[in-house]
């Protein structure tokens, strides 16, 4: 057995008494920070060029973000010009801040100054790194050093601010880099430091950012970080408590909720998680989540496959089509009792007028994202006949009756089984039109007429063809209405034995007109039920047609004045 998982160190868990934030529930928005632009951007293999970052960055003002980190203009030229494109080329809306990184050193801080000069709004975001590896295997410094490294940069933050000619409007965000990997006393104890240099106030709050840089615990222990730092940190009405959760274990979502129901204000992610190693935080799942637990995320997801265009038109990154809320699939039932479920819950919300989304195996209305219903139910071999109508009637408006779903379920089950793959709608609709529509016909209706209808009386008259013997039958019945005269008609002529179980019919939209489709059950002489189905413009015509197609589709020896037909 591979012993190498010996090797790792288990993460130590936080000892926090009397913790709250198991009982707590999210209720309200936190503020965004979109950082698809820095964080989101570094990540990629090919990064973003001058025009992508610009549709990327309209892109989130369109989606209602406030906050976007731009980038990371003391790093090299270009980040420099992206940023100064941005102010200069007026692309930021007044009521959108721009955020910029920087590290806390002193020629990289000066230069970022620099990169901002006549922006409206700014977040000035310094950091360091503060874990307890990183101390020991990187910058060989203990925990005074470090503190010391964010005070300077501080220092010089402030002042730099305080001598700053021009109208920008700065704010202040201070990152403790690693913050899950870091003891969380130092944690508190570096970012009181900041704090004490920078003077924050209630009206004028400083953001201390806690990043889940590497993911190394659940997310409860994150959970327990975050609100141990909020119940200990001096002066905690100065600081928005923010958090930037990577996805290391594929817990980043979890995290970022926890770490809200710890009493963090603000969230740093991407959309759809993009990001160094597993991704950053997506901030459209846990937008979304929230959306589905009646809460205002305050960002607009109405045109998600928009966004997700320019996504993955910009980034050259894909999203999965397992992705919550976005992927090809996330809203697909192909289980049979699953679509079963789905199509009974669109039909309880029709019938009920319910304006709750009550919708099994579906925790968001697809149309709410700007996705479409035709989706929802795709049909392969494990599929079930609830599936099956549910296409028909969402995709092309064939409302079949419930009894007919099992004769149909596995007219269409067996065409998945033998070409082995998902049946498309259109596929699905040929196999209706083949069995129902397209039939080898044994007789049809030439001509007809109907007389001396009343109350319970009709006459019917009228020509029917012969197909194999290539001849026309006269027929005539009388009937307490059109459809049981007809019926009598054919029985008058031999084609006795079916009697009409059921009639379902509707209206559909074919070309320029409307027409009437009737589904027809008949039991047959065997005792057996078989469906039928016709369409004309009459309703009439199409009942006939219906009643026909069920006794073509018969197995029974039909008999016309005592000659097989």
């Amino acid at each position: 057995m591979n012993q190498g998982y010996k090797k790792y160190i288990p993460f130590e868990q936080i000892r926090l008494e009397n913790r709250q934030w198991p009982d707590n529930t999210i209720t309200k928005a936190p503020i965004w920070c979109s950082v698809d632009l820095r964080d989101g951007n570094q990540a990629l293999v090919d990064p973003m060029n001058l025009q992508q970052k610009l549709e990327f960055f309209h892109a989130l003002v369109d989606m209602g973000f406030k906050e976007i980190e731009i980038g990371f203009p003391s790093a090299s030229d270009t980040e420099y010009e992206i940023c100064r494109e941005l102010i200069e080329g007026g692309h930021i809306p007044d009521d959108v801040t721009i955020q910029v990184l920087v590290q806390a050193r002193e020629h990289l801080i000066r230069k970022t100054f620099e990169a901002v000069k006549g922006a409206k709004n700014v977040i000035v975001h310094f950091y360091n790194s503060t874990s307890t590896l990183q101390r020991k295997v990187v910058f060989k410094k203990d925990m005074d050093g470090v503190i010391n490294i964010a005070v300077e940069g501080a220092k010089l933050v402030k002042e730099l601010i305080d001598g700053y000619e021009g109208d920008t409007n700065f704010r202040l965000e201070y990152s403790p880099e690693s913050f899950s990997g870091t003891e969380v006393e130092n944690s508190v104890k570096i970012c009181e430091a900041v704090m004490d240099v920078i003077q924050p106030t209630k009206d004028n709050p400083i953001i201390l950012n806690l990043p889940n840089t590497v993911e190394m615990c659940t997310p409860n222990t994150y959970a327990d970080q975050i609100e141990y730092f909020i119940t200990h940190l001096k002066n905690r009405e100065a600081a928005i408590i923010s958090i930037h959760p990577h996805n290391d274990r594929g817990t980043g979502v979890a995290c970022a909720e926890l770490a809200l129901l710890a009493g963090a204000d603000r969230i740093e992610g991407t959309l759809f998680g993009n990001g160094e190693r597993t991704g950053n935080l997506d901030i459209v799942t846990v937008g979304l989540n929230m959306y589905t637990q009646c809460v205002d995320p305050k960002l607009d997801f109405s045109n998600l496959p928009k966004y997700r265009e320019i996504y993955e038109r910009c980034t050259k990154m894909k999203v999965g089509e397992r992705q919550p809320y976005a992927g090809d699939l996330v809203f697909t039932a192909f289980s049979g009792s699953h679509q079963d479920a789905i199509k009974k819950g669109f039909d309880y919300v029709k019938e009920t007028g319910s304006d709750k989304w009550e919708i099994p195996y579906l925790p968001i209305d697809p149309a709410d994202v700007g996705r479409e219903y035709e989706a929802i139910v795709r049909f392969n071999s494990q599929s079930g006949k609830g599936g099956a109508a549910f296409i028909m009637e969402t995709v092309y408006g064939y409302k079949l009756p419930k009894a007919m779903h099992p004769e149909f379920g596995a007219l269409v089950k067996t065409a998945a089984d033998r070409i082995g793959r998902e049946i498309s709608p259109k596929e699905l609709k040929d196999v209706f039109d083949r069995n129902y529509i397209d039939i080898e016909q044994k007789l049809w209706l030439v001509k007809h007429v109907i007389t001396n209808v009343g109350v319970d009386e009709a006459t019917f008259k009228g020509t029917i063809h012969l197909v194999k013997a290539d001849k026309d039958i006269e027929i005539y019945g009388e009937g307490n209405g059109p459809i049981d005269a007809f019926m009598n008609a054919l029985k008058a002529v031999g084609v006795d034995g079916f009697s009409i179980v059921d009639f379902n019919e509707h209206s559909i939209s074919q070309g320029s007109g409307s027409k009437a489709i009737c589904y027809i059950q008949l039991k047959q002489p065997n005792g057996k039920d078989i469906f039928g189905v016709g369409i004309s413009h009459g309703i009439f015509k199409a009942s006939a047609r219906g009643i026909l197609c069920a006794i073509n589709r018969s197995s029974a020896e039909i008999k016309v004045n005592g000659e097989v037909i």
